[in-house]
């Protein structure tokens, strides 16, 4: 079996290291299949203000689209959408975070493949006398000066398609 992307055909055995033994954090069955040309929501990721949508393209060089798209104007994100060639699974804290399958409704045989990864970032929360976790304009201004806020946790998407094309 092989798998398309892009314009590139990857045989599947390749992929097995980056993907062994990677169960995802989230389990979710397969989803509805899609028609050609009907944009759907793939996965949100709030934290980072976006939404993933996808679409079947029927072409046969490129059968699958997928684009972020921002969620809001005014969210802030929280978490940060990196490019997935920057990201080392299963290094540097990087975990399978979901992997989402999209049948195409026009051939039963192939399915997009979208997975999530996360990269999350331990920050010790300081509470104050009442409890309460507080952030200081002033403070964080001053801390983002000198060059010492903490890193913000990231996500990354990858996206593959199995099966075979039909034609």
């Amino acid at each position: 079996m092989k798998v398309r992307r892009g314009k590139w055909s990857i045989p599947l055995l390749a992929l097995l290291p980056l993907a062994a033994g990677a169960q995802p954090e989230i389990q979710r069955p397969p989803g509805t299949p899609q028609a050609v040309g009907a944009v759907h929501t793939v996965r949100q990721i709030p934290e980072a203000c976006v939404r993933i949508e996808g679409r079947f393209t029927g072409q046969a060089d490129a059968p699958y689209a997928m684009q972020p798209v921002r969620t809001d104007a005014r969210c802030q994100p929280r978490a940060a959408l990196l490019d997935f060639a920057r990201v080392r699974p299963g290094e540097d804290g990087w975990r399978l975070n979901d992997r989402i399958r999209i049948p195409a409704a026009a051939c039963p045989g192939q399915q997009a493949v979208v997975e999530v990864w996360r990269r999350p970032v331990e920050q010790p929360l300081v509470r104050d006398g009442q409890g309460q976790v507080r952030v200081y304009l002033g403070e964080a201004r001053q801390q983002a000066d000198a060059g010492k806020l903490a890193s913000l946790p990231a996500f990354a998407v990858r996206m593959t398609l199995q099966g075979t094309p039909c034609r």
